[in-house]
């Protein structure tokens, strides 16, 4: 019998992605292949919507910084500051800019507002205090951390005060210079005081391993969690300074799998504390190993996905985007004999495809991968359509 696309292609709906998998993960992950279209949010945000009110999912997970993510999980939970203020502070790469994002936290705060905390829908960041030209201090982390176990614990077991971490980490801006990216020896994050920052970091993480029955007791598990992910992110952060500083050839490869080992590490956390739905590049979350030319160099990494995948097998699902067109951007019409192409020719706009029967429909007849006239959009890797548990097809990406 000829293969009908048709019979692999689903309205974009919860049923339909569970419907692809075994049963209910722990973290669903959803990728998109280009950032900064809210068309792709606002599809995410009515998937994540069913996917909350009918699968049970309590966090929702974007890729953005962790650290500003808190201030966001707070007002969808307790409504402590203003919608402006959370899409102005909550946010890291521009993405509070985004009306679809903003109208997800509206939605997020409106469904918690008659919930008891237990049944609560939280934001999560998953992403480390990074940008794409600069790392951020690790005074916020590290302090906040110093500060929890301060209150909870005796001084003597504390390997510093407060004081000597302040004076060595000194300025903010000296660990924020963009100019350090493309001149590590601008960077402080091999220095003497950064090596002792290291050291202290990782003592204060121990500590709070180390007391985590009192911790729990005296606070609360979510205080306890939010201090592991002060430490997370601050031994992340100055780790990541230190390879800012290095001038070996395996730099920039180790600053982009620092950056995915950060993401990884916050998605598993997030996943201790129940079912959970993630939002970010295909290239972060994806099964296969992630690369990308920078400066001419192949780099090549093991993404958040990867590394999740890795330690939680079948309780991490993947759903990859694929798209036809991006017209502002240059993206025309897929030719014919890729896969974004084979997709092209069905009549709506979204789907939910069923990429492992797609897969094994083609065969060894792989399509050629699509070449993208815009370095912003990266197409689907047709050799790697199994490895995704299903896919999200997108014919026409219209501007906002």
């Amino acid at each position: 019998m000829p293969f009908d696309i048709k019979d692999i292609a689903h309205a974009v709906e919860a049923a339909a992605v569970m419907g692809l998998l075994p049963t209910r993960p722990q973290l669903l992950a959803l990728g998109e292949p280009t950032h900064g279209e809210d068309m792709l949010l606002d599809l995410r945000n009515g998937l994540f919507r069913q996917l909350v009110e009918q699968e049970g999912y309590r966090t929702i997970a974007i890729e953005s910084d962790c650290m500003m993510g808190l201030v966001v999980d707070d007002y969808v939970t307790t409504g402590t500051g203003t919608l402006d203020e959370v899409m102005e502070c909550g946010f890291s790469h521009g993405w509070g800019t985004s009306a679809a994002n903003r109208e997800l936290v509206r939605w997020m705060r409106d469904f918690n507002a008659d919930r008891p905390a237990s049944e609560q829908l939280h934001f999560a960041g998953f992403d480390g205090p990074l940008e794409m030209t600069a790392a951020a201090s690790p005074r916020q982390s590290l302090t906040a951390l110093h500060s929890y176990l301060a209150a909870q614990v005796d001084a003597d077991l504390l390997p510093c005060t407060r004081e000597t971490l302040d004076r060595l980490l000194g300025a903010d801006d000296r660990w924020t210079q963009p100019g350090a990216m493309l001149a590590p020896a601008r960077s402080v994050g091999q220095s003497a005081e950064a090596g002792r920052l290291r050291l202290l970091a990782d003592d204060l993480v121990a500590l709070l391993d180390e007391q985590t029955p009192h911790l729990i007791t005296a606070t609360s598990r979510d205080a306890w969690d939010r201090a592991r992910l002060y430490g997370r992110t601050a031994t992340g952060l100055l780790r990541y300074h230190s390879w800012i500083a290095d001038t070996s050839p395996a730099r920039m490869t180790r600053l982009i799998s620092i950056r995915d080992q950060m993401m990884a590490h916050n998605l598993l956390a997030i996943a201790e504390r129940g079912p959970a739905l993630v939002h970010a590049h295909n290239a972060h979350l994806q099964r296969e190993q992630s690369s990308m030319r920078m400066g001419g160099e192949l780099l090549a990494w093991w993404s958040a996905g990867a590394l999740v995948n890795a330690r939680l097998g079948e309780e991490y699902a993947f759903v990859a985007t694929a798209l036809g067109t991006i017209r502002h951007h240059g993206v025309d019409t897929p030719p014919a004999d890729t896969v974004e192409g084979l997709l092209y020719a069905l009549p709506e706009n979204h789907y939910v495809i069923d990429a492992p029967r797609l897969a094994t429909a083609l065969g060894d007849k792989r399509p050629a991968p699509r070449v993208s006239p815009w370095f912003g959009y990266a197409p689907l890797d047709p050799a790697h359509l199994a490895d995704s548990d299903g896919m999200v097809f997108v014919k026409d990406v219209l501007r906002s």
